[in-house]
């Protein structure tokens, strides 16, 4: 009887050198006669047999089982979105705008200039704003699959896809948070709820509010995951796979996710911060971006939502000012939600590594 002959194996992920990108990884594609084929067999059996060549991972490591990991990958990689962001998305969307500006005979200077502030924003310029940021999802996928060799949908979830049954109940935790968070900002002195006074009255409905809504209810959405993809997709994916420690993987992106709103006051900077760290803990703990993403749009439909009610969207996108008093009833949001997400996720056996089979099934058709 012949000896069945096994399948040969790459260096195991956590014995590949941090900082130099290894030799990609080579897979037959079909095993040789007589040999089982890894993926015909269940999750189980594939750990008991393979899994100290092939770990499960969890979500901040995820990049490790590609074949370009390491740190000069991860800064490419970091340099392209920061191009994207920067560059090439606002040079981009904006011919658009200008030609549909010039057709309506608008003066598209003097928007460009009144962009460039954002002192008193106009409906087109929060578009314009939000479809930049929406970018940065094609910008994610494109990076890992071209730089690092992964499948783009490694970068939502260890699914590895979206979960779109916990992203729904997320949705709706995050309206209990809201409410918790719009129940403390009342008690605050000033009435300062999420740091917007509503103490003087609301604002009345006008047909540029009607365009402001709009915009809110149907950009905000690719717009936060589009944030969500840069610093908690790519970004936490990218120096976890070097570092491989978890609070690197949160709190450098949370940081850089508050630096990339500009200039803005200590308490805002922090509120900011805070949030990215709770966001950070959120897809490591849940193996995915879906809670994340549903915070961050709930968030900034609260913002938004408060702006036009009660002040104006350019204090919104650029508040200079910001009171201590602000940090109670958001981190009563992002704590709340926290740990409700997190309670939720277990019970709902949501996965929160990703199996090395899958790994090595996707790796197969890269």
């Amino acid at each position: 009887m012949s000896e069945q002959v096994q399948p040969a194996r790459p260096t195991p992920y956590d014995e590949r050198p941090a900082y130099d990108a290894p030799t990609p990884p080579t897979y037959e594609p079909s095993p040789p006669e007589g040999a089982v084929d890894p993926l015909a067999l269940s999750d189980e059996e594939f750990d008991a047999r393979y899994g100290q060549a092939y770990p499960s991972l969890r979500f901040h490591q995820l990049l490790r089982s590609g074949p370009r990991f390491g740190f000069w990958w991860s800064l490419l990689g970091a340099l392209t979105m920061a191009f994207v962001m920067l560059v090439l998305a606002p040079v981009v969307w904006l011919v658009p705008f200008v030609v549909w500006l010039v057709a309506t005979g608008q003066d598209w200077l003097a928007w460009l200039s009144a962009l460039g502030t954002l002192s008193d924003p106009s409906p087109s310029m929060l578009a314009y704003l939000m479809l930049t940021l929406a970018s940065l999802i094609p910008a994610a996928w494109f990076v890992a699959r071209v730089i690092h060799g992964v499948r783009p949908r490694w970068l939502t979830s260890v699914g590895p896809r979206m979960r779109w049954g916990f992203f729904a109940v997320c949705l709706g935790l995050s309206v209990v948070a809201l409410v918790a968070t719009v129940v403390v900002g009342a008690l605050l002195p000033g009435g300062d709820t999420a740091g917007m006074d509503t103490t003087g009255g609301a604002n009345p409905f006008t047909t540029t509010t009607l365009w402001f809504l709009l915009i809110v209810l149907f950009l905000v959405p690719f717009q936060a995951a589009g944030e969500e993809y840069l610093f908690r997709g790519y970004l936490t994916q990218a120096l976890g796979g070097v570092f491989g420690r978890v609070w690197v993987a949160v709190l450098v992106p949370a940081f850089l996710f508050a630096l990339a709103h500009g200039s803005q006051s200590v308490p805002v900077f922090f509120d900011r911060f805070a949030f990215g760290v709770v966001a950070g803990l959120l897809v490591v703990w849940t193996g995915g971006l879906e809670a994340a993403i549903a915070m961050h749009v709930l968030n900034n439909f609260l913002a938004f939502g408060l702006a036009l009610a009660f002040g104006d969207i350019g204090s919104s996108l650029t508040p200079t000012g910001g009171s201590w008093w602000m940090i109670p009833s958001t981190l009563t949001q992002s704590l709340v939600y926290l740990g409700l997400a997190v309670l939720v996720a277990r019970r709902m056996g949501v996965a929160t590594r990703a199996s090395g089979r899958a790994l090595v099934a996707s790796q197969r058709r890269v």
